[in-house]
């Protein structure tokens, strides 16, 4: 155990290389290797997060499971993620990136093969909780690299680019455990998830690096050339900050962090909602056949693929780094979206499916660029505690959009259901609509400029 927690500590820094040239060819190097690591590690993490959505069918009728049993599980995970997140983020901004999340996705595995052997409702809730403990430590880890190797003017693209990776694995598991479980019994769906994971958390460990000043390389702002007043000190301080500091001082008492988890937790409402009941939605009020009904919400993820690129692309280049009015452009527009989707007549099946897409699109923008938000608005060694702390909020919108929603379609309808949705959104725009202007955290808006380019010599 000691040797698992001297493993997590932060590298030490290294002296700083003075050739130009090196400098610039090992920094190219090392993001492009970084990026591709994160984006294939955090692919991977949804396949041992995802494997038990797609195997429930098959799960359910080899034990005869019901829907409030599943639905537990479900919660379950939801509710050890989201506290996860926020304590996981505490914990990554004092340790090494490279082993968190290699080692979060090796336990994630195991989590998943543990819960293959059993039957019991009992044993699926601890490794199923487990599962959804380590799943907390992939995106901390991916935050510490994306603020620490990417700088502020072009972080946004490079965010949005790697959250992709969200999409990408929620496609790829369907098809990894859905055909496992048809072919060789739902235990395969998650033996072969376990097993891929627990192999690509030990690539990991070879792959990742910890912070650029641990390779010899100057903070990333230095290299391009980008000078954060602020951080200038923070940065040549080579000790992670106290628990207490990370916590008191940069997350707790920052208006904007907590106005960026209120924003979160209706947009994980939203996103959670369609994803989970769009398919009982469509089918059961617009008449559509669960095929039909399945194929119209897959656009939902490709829809949220573009749109995740896009929110990170154009904030970056016409907002000049505001990430604030896009989040409100994007959740203003979804109120409309979830109008139409009311209205929208049950035989224009390509007309929901782009629909769904274009939901998809509003949706995941936002979700995306609030965690970005939540990294900048702090210093960057608190950028993973705040990350996790406005994630936790989020999570308790997806367990509010599982069983209590569920009871609301129960009591009321489906219309409930679409004005619950519209009513999140509205509010999402009108609580993100004061900090439009907010390019970073207040004592950087009120005391200095931002982001000036370094004069050079």
């Amino acid at each position: 155990m000691i040797n698992v927690v001297n493993l997590l500590k932060p590298a030490p820094h290294t002296p700083e290389l003075t050739d130009p040239k090196l400098i610039d060819k090992t920094y190219k190097y090392w993001r492009l290797r970084i990026f591709y690591s994160m984006y294939i590690g955090y692919l991977f993490y949804y396949l041992t997060r995802k494997s038990f959505t797609f195997i429930t069918p098959f799960l359910s009728a080899d034990l005869g499971l019901t829907k409030g049993e599943i639905g537990w599980l479900a919660s379950f995970l939801s509710i050890t993620y989201g506290i996860s997140k926020f304590a996981s983020g505490i914990l990554c901004d004092r340790s090494n990136p490279r082993y968190f999340m290699a080692m979060g996705l090796i336990f994630t595995g195991i989590c998943n093969i543990f819960f293959g052997l059993f039957t019991s409702v009992f044993m699926f809730t601890i490794f199923w909780g487990l599962n959804g403990f380590f799943q907390g430590w992939g995106w901390p880890a991916c935050t510490k690299q994306l603020t620490h190797w990417y700088s502020r003017s072009e972080r946004g693209t490079w965010w949005s680019a790697c959250s992709t990776s969200h999409t990408a694995g929620g496609f790829v598991v369907a098809y990894v455990a859905a055909y496992c479980a048809k072919w060789y019994g739902w235990r395969f769906g998650m033996f072969i998830p376990g097993i891929l994971c627990i192999g690509v958390g030990c690539w990991l460990l070879n792959r990742l690096r910890d912070v650029p000043q641990s390779l010899g390389l100057p903070p990333v702002e230095k290299f391009k050339k980008e000078v954060i007043l602020d951080q200038i000190e923070d940065e040549e301080d080579k000790e992670p900050l106290p628990v207490k500091q990370i916590l008191f001082k940069h997350v707790l008492i920052n208006k904007y962090v907590w106005v960026l988890a209120a924003s979160y937790f209706f947009v994980y409402v939203v996103r959670t909602a369609v994803n989970d009941w769009g398919p009982l939605y469509l089918a059961e009020l617009k008449g559509y056949s669960p095929l039909s009904a399945a194929a119209c919400v897959s656009w939902f993820e490709i829809g949220g693929f573009f749109g995740i690129l896009a929110a990170g692309w154009g904030s970056d280049c016409w907002f000049e780094g505001k990430r604030v009015p896009l989040m409100v452009l994007s959740s203003f527009g979804l109120i409309f979206a979830m109008i139409g989707f009311w209205y929208l007549e049950p035989q224009h099946l390509i007309m929901t499916s782009l629909l769904v897409a274009t939901i998809g699109f509003l949706v995941f923008g936002p979700q995306m660029l609030v965690g970005l938000a939540a990294a900048e608005f702090v210093s960057k060694k608190a950028a993973s505690t705040s990350n996790g702390f406005v994630g936790c909020f989020a999570y308790l919108g997806a367990a509010v959009a599982g069983y209590p929603l569920g009871k609301i379609v129960d009591v009321w309808g489906w219309y409930t259901f679409v004005v619950v949705l519209v009513v999140c959104a509205a509010t999402c725009t009108a609580v993100l609509l004061p900090i439009w202007s907010v390019k970073r955290g207040s004592e950087v808006e009120e005391e200095t400029p931002l982001i000036h380019k370094a004069v050079p010599g």
